[in-house]
Formats: C-alpha cells, structure tokens, sequence
C-alpha cells in the first residue's frame, strides 16, 4: 500500500542544514528538534524560540455574510470580534463532538483568516465549505498561501521590534496587524502555544527563509535559538494548553473538556450543534463530567498518553498528555479523571505505569504561569 509522501515546509532545506531531526507530523515533515529539546524548552521560557508552524491550515473566509456565516459554522460569536482581533473558539459537530480548536483573526469587515490543526484542517475546511451554502460568503483553502513563523519568549518582543517598525507595543495578546519584518510582507499576531509571550508571522512561502535568517541573526545574541515540535508540546503541557487528538477529540463536548466558555448561546442566529450543546451543558452542571487535572509524578517515571488514572484500586481516570517537565523538574501530566478526584490535593491518586501504582499528586492547571 503506497501512503502519500510527506509534504514540506518551505523552510525544509533550512531545518536539514541546521541538524534537524525530522519526524512525520499529520503528513508533513517536520523538525521534531535540532538538539537538546530540553534546552530548546528552557530557551523559549528565559530567552527565545523560533519555531516552523507552516504545517497549520489556514481558511480564508470573505463575502458580506461572512460574519453571519462563521457565527452559524463554528460555537463562538465571531461577528462580534473587531477587525485586528482573533479569537479561540471550536468546530464541533451537529451532535457537540469537538471537529477542531481553531483562532480565527478578523482582517477586514468582510474577511477572516481560521488556523486550524494539521491534523485536521482538510476536515475544517470540508466542513466550512458544507455549511457556507446559502451564505453570501465564500471559503478558501489557503494552506499553500502561507509560511507561518514564531518567535516566542521573553526576548521575542525585543527581537522583533529590531525587524519591524509596526506597533509591537500597542498590539494586544490575541491581536493580529499586518506590517513588515526584515522587509517581508506579514501578518503580524500576538499569539503562540507555549505559555510565553510571542508572535507569529504569516509570510508568503518564498519569503520564509528570508525572515527565518533575519530572525536569527538579530536573535542569536540575545539567546535565540531554533525550535521543534517536542518541545512545542512540553511547553503548551506546562502551560495547560489543550491538543487535538489528546485533550480534545469528537467523543468529547467542548464542557466535557472544561471548555464551555467557547460557546456562546446569546449570539444571534442558530449554530450547528447548538441542541446538543445545550444539553451537554445542563448534563455537566447537574451531574459533572470528568475534570481535566494536572498531575504531578511524585517518582521520576513519566505518565503518558492513555494509561489509567488509579485511587483506591479504582480506575478513576486517563492521562491525555504527559511529559518529564523541565521548568518544574519532575514528571507532569493532564489526565481527565472523576469529579470526586479532581480537587487539588486529592489524596491517594496516583497512574499505573505498566502495572506500578505510581503516585501523583492533583494540582490546578497550568503547570506554569509566566511573569507578567
């Protein structure tokens, strides 16, 4: 059986040149890390990262009811974000099965830019082209459109305003601007995925490495260095961030997931999945579902994706995520377990790794909340 080969970034020669070790990500080819993923993790929260996101799928949507569209296609009151501003929010089935997490930036009155997840942007864009009927609104699939670049940390903001003379300091968190950097065309966004502050740059693919090298040399003294996936994933664990595949999936509401606050009823119009996410929101206030925790090893063996959550000899839950953590020195998980079970500082918790009973200990997330 031949599978489809890998899609690459644009900056795929830049990543092989730089030592990269590549792995298979939801298709792409992907730097996994170029060194210690440890102290790539350690520079993103004292210093600074840069990161290749260019394997996220990005959906133009334009059209006079583009507004009224994206407010009937997704759970959050889109119409209501001001143009510059983004927004989190959720895809979700008629039945409130969660088809991705997204953010959507508002460009123009008229236009909207969606930044789905790898994995499922194909599913995304299925789904928005199927429910635009009947909407002045058009859907575009721009995934080949963009390169998509982040510098996160401390030392980014600093970073950047050497590259740009847009207006760092008035661009909110969750705010988007288009602007230059190092003479490249971008749109400029205070967002990121690793619990520090950061942007990301969407470019033109033939002006990735361009923006990349200026990136690093303006970075490089100040601690900048190169960053892969692994530790892209132990940071948003720090951060209590949520992944698709692991913290959210179609089996699970967006309040099972501890995520209601995404879903707004008193929006106009109707939305699809509305029924079943009411019903889903009542069931959770009267009979809670299972928390997502953060746990913490107590030993220095790591909990990982789908092992039991034990308290009593009861299985009481299932990790979702787990890694060794540099920031706190110890093992961390998120697990979604028991509402019984999910005050910080239950006692008696602990995860079965491979047939040990190992404790843990419950705590609030995030693992990690950076200095403001």
């Amino acid at each position: 059986m031949s599978s489809s080969p890998l899609r690459r970034t644009a900056l795929d020669a830049l990543h092989r040149s730089l030592g990269a070790t590549m792995t298979d990500f939801a298709g792409w080819d992907m730097p996994l890390r170029y060194g210690s993923e440890r102290d790539e993790h350690v520079a993103v929260r004292s210093k600074a990262g840069l990161f290749d996101l260019s394997h996220m799928g990005e959906i133009t949507v334009t059209g006079p009811e583009a507004d009224r569209f994206l407010n009937h296609a997704l759970v959050g009151d889109i119409a209501s974000v001001r143009v510059g501003r983004a927004r989190y929010t959720m895809i979700c089935q008629e039945d409130g099965g969660i088809l991705d997490d997204l953010i959507v930036y508002r460009l123009a009155d008229a236009e909207y830019m969606i930044v789905a997840n790898a994995s499922n942007a194909q599913v995304v864009l299925d789904a928005l082209t199927e429910r635009a009927a009947g909407f002045a609104a058009a859907v575009r699939d721009d995934r080949d459109a963009y390169a998509l670049i982040a510098v996160q940390g401390p030392e980014a903001p600093g970073i950047l305003k050497s590259l740009t003379d847009a207006d760092l300091d008035g661009l909110r968190y969750y705010a988007g601007l288009p602007g230059t950097v190092a003479g490249v065309p971008a749109l400029i966004a205070r967002t990121g995925y690793t619990g520090e502050d950061g942007f990301e740059l969407f470019v033109a693919p033939e002006h990735a490495e361009k923006l990349w090298q200026a990136l690093t040399e303006v970075g490089a003294p100040v601690g900048l260095v190169p960053c892969g996936l692994s530790c892209r994933d132990t940071l948003r664990l720090e951060a209590g961030m949520p992944l698709y595949g692991h913290e959210l999936s179609t089996s699970l509401t967006p309040f099972d997931a501890g995520l209601g606050r995404v879903v707004k009823f008193e929006k106009e119009g109707d939305f699809v999945g509305r029924a079943a996410l009411e019903e889903a929101a009542s069931r959770a206030q009267e009979n809670p579902p299972r928390v997502l925790v953060g746990l913490v090893a107590e030993g220095r063996r790591v909990p990982r994706a789908g092992y039991p959550v034990v308290a009593g000899g009861e299985v009481i839950g299932e990790v979702t995520s787990g890694a060794p953590s540099p920031t706190l020195g110890r093992p961390i998980a998120m697990a979604y377990v028991d509402a019984a079970h999910s005050a910080p500082g239950t006692p008696g918790v602990g995860v079965d790794i491979r047939g040990s009973h190992e404790p843990h200990e419950v705590v609030a997330l995030p693992f990690y909340k950076r200095q403001k």
